[in-house]
């Protein structure tokens, strides 16, 4: 008689596109789903990632019919008590490629091999799994784009077909493990924050609403947000895929995908996606193609250097002099909190704290911001945004910030400093995304928004003025910057 098999539900929320769920169908016709609540994965998510995830739970669990087992423990206790539990003879799992995950799936592979049952790995929450992308040589890429061309050249699989019917074990049979409900695992989240809808469903209608929304819009126009939804992208006329390329940068723009948070916890697979772009024949497939090997790349880095994580890849960057101190700590408040007077800068910094999200142009001028402006190391800036962020994932988080700071592959040159104003004068030149986010200037018309000390009568009386002033710490960063070389 055939034995159950146990598949151990990770980065990988979805039945769709899942190779693990194949391999364990294919072996075995009862299977148990498993989530493992590990303190190590969720102690350091703060609450909109929590929530976020205790909600793809909650519609995975409601897809499988109820009979989604949530174990609280370490995994290398759980898995196996399970298994045990059940009689399978195998785990099934979505490999993971993070430095954690490495060490954690290589305890619970021992832990399961002296009871006699096997781990086994079957995909990946990439195209093309960390490590695989390597030179002739045989060495790693250290840049992005010779990584890009290896990428593509590697190709990747199609999406895995849908599996065949499952007979799912009821949990309730399970004795031993610590149990949960998914919505145990979330936080208290302030109640006027607003996160996406979570789990595969949403994704899939995400994902083909950005996938078929075509431009209808007059890009010269006023794009008012909407002040309903998670994000300018739940806005009525949002930008589409055709015109990815273009609006992309604008964050005053309904012009991203917002598929980063189920990215994230593996509601859709990247190659999903890439199959989509492939048919799409759209001109933005390529733009958008290139933004997920980014993510790809960050994993390989960090797959290759997992120190990098919290260690500049360049230690000259890690040796500059910070700013300590009462005053750089009221500044980095400031900066938290959305109130450093600079209006582009503080609407992201509120558009965080009310959405768990950021857009991407947006997110390196509020790190140039800290690390440049407030001399502050770029792993302070990291940590809070990991704090915060639904779609936080470290390796893509982590890296972005030492691409701003100078440090990492194909980084900008710390010398490379945003102007917290001309940034905002660019990209949001009506001033729509600062009105969204800092209601204290919603009064002020197009881009003067941008410059409020300079209306008539200056600015607002409950707008801070500005913590710090741009040009003289633009010269300060590039003082120390220099100082360092000559050391």
């Amino acid at each position: 008689m055939t034995k159950p098999a146990v598949l151990w539900f990770r980065r990988d929320l979805r039945l769709a596109d899942h190779p693990a769920l194949l391999r364990a169908v294919a072996d075995s016709p009862e299977v148990l789903a498993l989530f493992v609540a590990d303190d190590a994965v969720l102690v350091p998510s703060g609450a909109p990632r929590r929530v976020f995830l205790a909600g793809c739970l909650e519609r995975l669990s409601s897809a499988l019919g109820g009979r989604l087992l949530i174990a609280a423990g370490r995994p290398e206790q759980v898995v196996p008590a399970v298994a045990a539990a059940v009689g399978a003879s195998a785990v099934h799992v979505s490999a993971d490629y993070g430095p954690y995950g490495r060490r954690r799936d290589a305890r619970v592979e021992k832990a399961l091999a002296a009871t006699g049952v096997e781990l086994i790995g079957s995909g990946s929450p990439y195209a093309v799994a960390p490590g695989r992308v390597r030179k002739p040589d045989g060495s790693r890429y250290a840049v992005f784009t010779p990584y890009y061309r290896g990428w593509t050249a590697h190709g990747w699989r199609a999406p895995a077909r849908t599996a065949d019917p499952v007979t799912w074990l009821d949990p309730s049979s399970v004795d031993g493990p610590q149990l949960r409900s998914a919505a145990d695992l979330g936080l208290p989240l302030d109640p006027s924050t607003t996160l996406p809808e979570p789990g595969e469903a949403a994704a899939r209608q995400v994902w083909q609403d950005f996938l078929h929304s075509k431009d209808s819009h007059n890009h010269d126009s006023h794009n008012e947000y909407s002040d309903s939804g998670h994000s300018p992208e739940t806005a009525a006329g949002r930008y589409g895929l055709d015109t990815y390329p273009d609006q992309r940068n604008r964050p005053d723009h309904a012009g991203t995908s917002q598929m980063s948070p189920y990215l994230k916890w593996g509601c859709i697979h990247p190659r999903t996606l890439l199959a989509d772009l492939a048919a799409s024949g759209s001109p933005g497939a390529a733009s958008y193609r290139r933004e997920l090997a980014w993510r790809e790349f960050y994993a390989d880095v960090v797959f290759h250097r997992p120190e990098s994580l919290h260690t500049s890849l360049d230690p000259a960057i890690d040796r500059l002099t910070g700013d300590t101190g009462k005053t750089a700590d009221e500044r980095l408040a400031a900066w938290k909190a959305g109130k450093t007077g600079y209006p582009y800068i503080d609407a992201g910094m509120r558009q965080l704290l009310a959405q768990g999200w950021v857009h991407n142009r947006v997110r390196m001028g509020v790190a140039s911001f800290l690390i440049k402006d407030l001399h502050l190391p770029w792993q302070v800036g990291a940590a809070h945004f990991m704090d915060h962020l639904v779609d936080g994932d470290y390796a893509s988080n982590n890296h972005g910030w030492q691409w701003v700071a100078g440090s990492g592959p194909q980084a900008a040159a710390f010398y490379r400093i945003f102007n917290p104003i001309g940034q905002g004068e660019k990209f949001d030149p009506d001033g729509t995304y600062v009105r969204r986010f800092v209601p204290e200037l919603r009064d002020i018309p197009g881009k003067a928004v941008h410059r409020p000390w300079e209306l008539p009568g200056g600015a607002p009386a409950d707008y801070p003025t500005p913590i710090v002033d741009h040009a003289a710490e633009r010269t300060e960063s590039l003082r120390r910057w220099e100082s360092r070389a000559r050391s």
